[in-house]
């Protein structure tokens, strides 16, 4: 299956495993590479030397690439860039920043450099700052997200008609049938989360795995628009949340609910009551927790069954 995002990467699929704050330590990045697509650690949860823990963990765990996704937003990124290339990663996923500030200072140092973005304005920003390839993200994605509520369907098809470098679309993908439909839209590749959560390998605890397994239609929404919006499944945190909006809350009073750790002590640590619970509306199509080898096997035989099916339409 080569194009130009296995090609860039040196990988069998064109899958990117996301780099997911709680959720994406060494193993499942180490495990996503040795199954053929593209693992990543996910930075924005590690203090500079647990991810160099990390980073060095999963070279040791795979002879295969893999990449660190880093959130330009959070402190320290000075530190994070210079442990990042004295470990000698290749990949480079930036967020949550401007491209410009970090791009040539990557590559420069021989890191590829792919940026996410959540509109056709933020990805002609990203390849004019000269990223090797964008990850469009459409509105149904876990985590933080775009203020314009883009879906995905919607999303690739406006970035492609624009964009002349590879283009990964993200959200609302967990299955090979989205899969085909994200690249027959026009994506080179696609970029996984939540499916990878609910894995073997995931960081995230074991309760917040079963509650993204027993989710239904619904049970996630955006909030927090005003600070970084963030889709949430809805727990007690979720309902004090929408309790304060009731009352036209100011950013610094929503700040102070916020408070700080909330995302690890509920996806890390287990809080299903007071913890912020990051995933994606596509949590009410996964049903279990799997070996990631499993996932990706499932999720290319379904791509090629599909393709076949399409074939006889």
């Amino acid at each position: 299956m080569n194009n130009r995002v296995t090609e860039l990467f040196n990988i069998k699929y064109p899958i990117i495993q996301a780099g997911m704050i709680w959720n994406s330590g060494w193993r499942l990045a180490a495990a996503s590479s040795n199954s053929g697509i593209l693992g990543l650690i996910g930075a924005g949860s590690m203090y500079p030397d647990v991810l160099r823990e990390h980073i060095q963990k999963c070279k040791a765990a795979t002879d295969k690439p893999f990449g660190v996704n880093v959130p330009m937003l959070y402190p320290n990124i000075q530190e994070i860039m210079d442990i990042i290339v004295e470990e000698e990663v290749k990949i480079v996923f930036t967020s949550a920043g401007n491209p410009k500030t970090w791009t040539k200072w990557l590559q420069d140092k021989g890191i590829t450099v792919v940026h996410v973005v959540s509109s056709v304005k933020f990805a002609l920003k990203a390849q004019e700052a000269g990223v090797d390839a964008v990850v469009a993200e459409g509105f149904e994605a876990g985590g933080h997200n775009g203020r314009d509520e883009t879906t995905t369907l919607t999303l690739i098809p406006m970035v492609k008609e624009q964009l002349q470098i590879p283009l990964i679309a993200a959200g609302g993908i967990a299955t090979g049938k989205a899969m085909l439909a994200c690249m027959v839209l026009g994506a080179d590749g696609v970029q996984v989360g939540s499916r990878f959560v609910a894995s073997e390998e995931s960081s995230a605890h074991q309760a917040f795995k079963q509650v993204v397994v027993d989710a239904k239609e619904g049970d996630t929404q955006l909030t927090l628009k005003e600070l970084a919006p963030v889709r949430l499944i809805k727990n007690k945190f979720f309902i004090e949340i929408q309790e304060l909006y009731k009352t036209s809350p100011t950013p610094e009073q929503l700040i102070k609910l916020l408070g700080r750790a909330r995302a690890k002590r509920g996806m890390f640590e287990g809080d299903l009551e007071n913890g912020e619970l990051e995933i994606g509306q596509i949590s009410g199509l996964i049903h279990d927790v799997k070996p990631v080898a499993e996932i990706v096997e499932d999720i290319i035989a379904e791509f090629e069954n599909m393709k076949k099916w399409v074939s006889t339409i």
